[in-house]
């Protein structure tokens, strides 16, 4: 089992894209219910994720076989209604420990458009939840 994020915020992606991708608070546990129904069984049967979507941006961190990376771009650019290729082409894909470190930059502000911002912690505990 691997662990990854799949993301785009405000410096890889323009505003009318990531603006596809943002999910309200009371979207996410039925788009959580979708992803694991798309991208798990029967191809990944255990796939663990969280989605944190603000209005800077939203990434998918997942702990699954590294082969359901593929099926969650496909099913993040179905629901965005557009291409795989071009969110591809604006998002961002980590592994390992990199997946982890982005986690600890993001939660604590410092990969915020407002260094520091204070929300984003508050944004990441609602999306373990």
């Amino acid at each position: 089992m691997a662990v990854w994020a799949l993301g785009l915020n405000h410096t890889t992606a323009p505003l009318d894209l990531r603006g596809r991708f943002a999910f309200a608070l009371d979207q996410i546990a039925p788009t959580l219910q979708s992803l694991r129904r798309s991208v798990g069984a029967p191809h990944h049967p255990e796939v663990e994720a969280a989605i944190l979507s603000t209005c800077n941006r939203t990434e998918i961190y997942c702990a699954a076989e590294h082969a359901a990376l593929d099926h969650t771009v496909g099913w993040l650019a179905e629901s965005g209604g557009v291409s795989p290729a071009l969110l591809r082409s604006h998002a961002y894909t980590l592994t390992g420990d990199q997946a982890a470190r982005h986690a600890f930059r993001v939660a604590s502000g410092l990969d915020s458009m407002v260094l520091g911002e204070a929300q984003i912690l508050g944004q990441m505990k609602d999306a373990v939840r």
